[in-house]
């Protein structure tokens, strides 16, 4: 969210409130069209109303499964307090004319511009079919590196920016078998600079189009992986069989290719969209071309941090297949 300098400190104050308000959903405008159910209405700040509906609004966001009638009695109560401060700052904030400055009027368009966006978008993903047992049976079945043949890596690996020189050497010493110390002096002896690293990773805390390539290879292997003049020697120090049955895969099977299948249909929507709308750039983004999708010059795997594996590998799977794209 843009946040502008504004000299007034209650005007500032205001603003943000305004504008938090407005992100989180919490609007707490009366209804102005009729008056309501007297059992609708939680509280009464003035001459404004605050519903029912608006603090089940606001608990719908947070995660109550299981919670018990006491806690979520206290948690509705704790959301009818923060939505009476915010109309008395909506009452403050309309009486001291804010709602007029340019500066809120811009923000308060550009929020109903993405909740508008973001309501079209909902509206595409939810005609969409549902995932069928077929669907994930197939993909099951089609993946055995990241299910029935799972396994977890422990890799080793030294990237290389500029890997022009040597990258011919470097495929040759995978092929070879060697180490991650013999191509460490090689590239010390050239004066290239490079990192090395190491790290456990399970098959599917690999990128999908890399994971066939690493799968393949036995524990002591290596291969070069390149992109641009960068390169990195990937070298699999050792692996364990660590197999995913379908009972348990089929959660993240079926939110993973849900994701999938919403990401496929908005993104050809909107290119339907793009292609029967006439778009003109105009001043300076006219003189310059649409920026293309970035791509990794630095293939890897060893990041720095990595996330705990369950026993049975469910949560690591879970998180791979949302993240796989």
């Amino acid at each position: 969210m843009t946040h502008f300098r504004i000299k007034s400190k209650a005007f500032n104050a205001s603003t943000v409130l305004l504008a938090a308000m407005l992100t989180a959903g919490l609007a707490a405008c009366g209804d102005k069209e009729g008056v309501k159910d007297a059992t609708q209405v939680a509280a009464k700040v003035g001459s404004e109303e605050i519903s029912v509906h608006q603090i089940n609004q606001v608990l719908g966001r947070s995660n109550t499964n299981g919670a018990t009638k006491e806690s979520v009695q206290a948690a509705s109560r704790q959301v009818l307090e923060r939505l009476i401060d915010q109309q008395l700052a909506v009452d403050q904030a309309t009486e001291l004319k804010l709602h007029r400055s340019p500066e809120v009027v811009t923000q308060l368009e550009a929020m109903r511009r993405e909740v508008l966006a973001r309501a079209y978008i909902q509206q595409v993903v939810s005609a969409l079919p549902k995932i069928t047992p077929d669907e994930v049976k197939k993909y099951y079945a089609e993946h055995p590196a990241l299910f029935a043949e799972r396994r977890v890596f422990a890799v080793q690996e030294i990237q290389v920016p500029d890997a022009t020189s040597v990258l011919t050497e470097l495929r040759s010493m995978a092929e070879a078998g060697k180490s991650i110390e013999e191509v460490a002096n090689l590239l010390k002896a050239r004066n290239v600079k490079f990192r090395g690293g190491s790290a456990t990773r399970a098959a599917e805390q690999i990128p999908l189009e890399l994971l066939p390539k690493v799968h393949a290879l036995k524990d002591g292997q290596s291969l070069v992986l390149n992109a641009g003049s960068g390169a990195t020697y990937l070298r699999i120090d050792s692996s364990r069989l660590a197999p995913v049955t379908e009972a348990v895969a089929t959660p993240g099977i079926e939110q993973f290719l849900n994701n999938r299948r919403s990401s496929e249909s908005v993104t050809a929507d909107i290119k339907r969209l793009r292609e029967a709308t006439t778009i003109t750039y105009v001043g300076d983004f006219a003189k310059t071309a649409a920026p293309s999708a970035a791509t990794d010059s630095s293939p890897s795997m060893t990041t720095p941090t990595a996330s705990a594996e369950s026993s049975d590998g469910t949560a690591t799977l879970e998180r791979g297949l949302s993240g796989l794209k």
